[in-house]
């Protein structure tokens, strides 16, 4: 009996190892590998958001200088924290819709990218042909 059970296990396996390896070398299985490798490239970004982020960075990078240069900004720090992070998050996301690895650690109200970061980003971004 404990034979017939062997015998009929093994049986199993191999018809299971030949209806793997029919499965990997199918139609099927090319389609499903090639639709797994267009979601994990992703789509192209829309012309439409792009334009727009460089746009609010512009802004973001005109305001910071304005608040740069105003001695008189009520709140001044205040509103250059938070100019800089809107600006930090803003280049995250540019970074992001141009393919580039992004440093994305979550950031809370008193923390801020690091200047270095910063300026990889916007070196990247620049060589990618992106302006603000």
């Amino acid at each position: 009996m404990t034979w017939q059970a062997l015998l009929l296990a093994a049986t199993a396996t191999v018809v299971a190892a030949v209806a793997v390896r029919s499965w990997l070398r199918s139609i099927g299985h090319r389609d499903a590998v090639a639709r797994r490798a267009r979601r994990r490239r992703g789509t192209i970004a829309d012309p439409l958001v792009t334009l727009t982020v460089q746009v609010r960075l512009g802004e973001l990078a005109r305001e910071l200088r304005a608040i740069e240069q105003d001695p008189q900004v009520f709140a001044r720090a205040h509103h250059a924290r938070a100019a800089q992070g809107a600006y930090d998050a803003l280049l995250r996301e540019a970074c992001r819709l141009a393919g580039l690895s992004v440093v994305d650690l979550p950031m809370r109200a008193d923390e801020r990218a690091e200047s270095a970061e910063r300026l990889r980003e916007e070196l990247e971004l620049s060589a990618r042909g992106w302006s603000w």
